[in-house]
């Protein structure tokens, strides 16, 4: 009897185990929510800029290890903040190498997040939309047809937030390193924008302003950007046609 107790308690401690990143993300991202919202602001770094400036110059290197960490967290966990993280990435270390921190940081934080998903959900969910027939099937067999122009759609154009961007792959049961590349490359176009407004963000603080964040949509700024979302596209387009043609 004690036996069989030893086996099944063995046996449950990775079900619930499997679980446990994915609760422990969302405690923090709602403590965060409700805590940190105030405090990673863009005031924040604008009454703090000049200890922190002092600090990189004296510490480059660790301000450098410093602010991927602190963005890995601020991703993984959810935490309010990644748009005033990014501004600061250009601030400190202006567009190039800011960008390259912004990106590794973002990335690093999504794998977190798309690994804890995959281990609490993922798998199950998708042997189970291997095994299952109809709709479900056939959204996850789309998905692998069409894997990296998806996901880079995904990046390009976030139709969806950033968390649940980092979820969905996961679900569906896409490869790590598939989703790992698709998110370095697909977040960098916009990243190098919000990392260019942060890198000139001494000049807004001089003037006492705000960052003008609308950038993204000035028509120099957004157009290369549809148009990357439309290469990516293009070959689920290319296969949509082939594949009226075959029924026609």
């Amino acid at each position: 009897m004690t036996g069989e107790t030893t086996e099944t308690s063995a046996s449950s401690r990775p079900g619930w185990a499997r679980y446990l990143p994915l609760a422990v993300i969302g405690v923090v991202a709602l403590a965060g929510a409700v805590l940190l919202r105030d405090v990673l602001s863009f005031e924040t770094l604008r009454d703090n800029r000049e200890a922190l400036i002092a600090w990189r110059d004296a510490n480059y290197a660790l301000a450098v290890a410093g602010f991927i960490a602190a963005y890995v967290v601020i991703v993984a966990f959810s935490l309010p903040g990644a748009t005033v993280a990014t501004l600061t990435g250009g601030f400190l270390f202006g567009t190039f190498p800011g960008v390259v921190f912004n990106v590794t940081g973002a990335t690093i934080g999504a794998i977190l997040i798309f690994l804890a998903a995959r281990a609490g959900l993922g798998r199950r969910l998708s042997r189970g939309m291997d095994t299952s027939e109809g709709r479900l099937k056939k959204i996850k067999d789309g998905i692998h047809e069409n894997q990296w122009s998806m996901l880079f759609l995904l990046r390009l154009l976030p139709v969806v937030p950033f968390f649940v961007a980092n979820l969905l792959p996961a679900l569906v049961g896409v490869g790590l390193g598939a989703f790992a590349i698709t998110t370095f490359l697909g977040i960098a176009p916009g990243a190098l924008v919000f990392t260019s407004v942060g890198a000139g963000l001494g000049a807004v603080f001089a003037a006492g302003e705000t960052p003008d964040l609308g950038l993204i949509f000035e028509p120099h700024i957004l157009l290369p950007l549809l148009g990357l979302a439309a290469l990516s596209a293009l070959p689920l387009v290319i296969k949509a046609v082939k594949g009226r043609k075959g029924l026609a």
